[in-house]
């Protein structure tokens, strides 16, 4: 059975984006330089053989959400963190719980958010871990790795250059999302235009996360006028 992670779980009333990512690489919106079959990383997530990765793309590009496929797919443990979250004395106390999964034949991924707002002393603290095969460490940046993440922790990982979506694949978001009636707009029997469209993706710049605010938001809106009528 896989581990359950709990950093994806939501309730209805979560944000539209949250309740919208996908589980399966099927499902992934994006990233087809990286994930169509037979591509590197596919390859890797799809034979279980992976190895540490720094996620490096823009906003709204999917990292967190395909870390946490990788995890599902690979049937690991999934730990989220932040510098924001913890410091050192919880890297470490990761560190001791991952030892004791290991044990059980558990592998844990623990992806690490914003990875360039880490101090070097975090930094360093993750080391131990990763070399000894403890943890498998996805990073994920906004920020030129190469400058932003120290020299003996980048040297064990894969940088792995994401992309913004691009208009068609942030469409297809959107007509997801619309049309899904477990956790989309789809029971609200919304439709949308070809020029609504084109303004939601454009506004959005690439940014799938923005994308689906945005249309959180004009669907509320919307709804709130209908009603508005209604009753006038």
């Amino acid at each position: 059975m896989r581990p359950a992670a709990t950093l994806f779980d939501h309730t209805p009333e979560a944000p539209l984006a949250e309740r919208m990512r996908p589980e399966r690489l099927e499902d992934f919106c994006g990233q087809q330089h990286l994930l169509a079959p037979g591509k590197a990383l596919r390859s890797m997530i799809e034979a279980d053989r992976l190895t540490s990765l720094i996620f490096w793309g823009p906003p709204g590009c999917g990292k967190t959400t395909l870390a946490h496929i990788i995890a599902r797919e690979t049937s690991s443990r999934f730990v989220f963190f932040s510098a924001i979250m913890a410091g050192i004395k919880e890297i470490r106390e990761i560190f001791k719980t991952a030892e004791e999964q290991a044990r059980q034949g558990i592998r844990t991924i623990l992806f690490v958010d914003e990875i360039h707002r880490f101090n070097k002393a975090q930094q360093d603290a993750f080391l131990p871990a990763v070399e000894k095969g403890l943890v498998t460490i996805i990073g994920a940046t906004t920020e030129n790795p190469s400058f932003e993440v120290i020299a003996p922790l980048l040297s064990r990982c894969r940088v792995v250059r994401l992309q913004q979506l691009q208009p068609e694949e942030l469409s297809a978001l959107i007509q997801r999302a619309l049309a899904d009636t477990e956790h989309g707009l789809g029971t609200r029997g919304l439709s949308i235009s070809d020029e609504a469209l084109a303004f939601l993706t454009e506004a959005a710049q690439g940014d799938g996360r923005k994308a689906l605010n945005t249309l959180e938001v004009a669907a509320q809106l919307f709804t709130s006028t209908q009603r508005g009528e209604g009753q006038g």
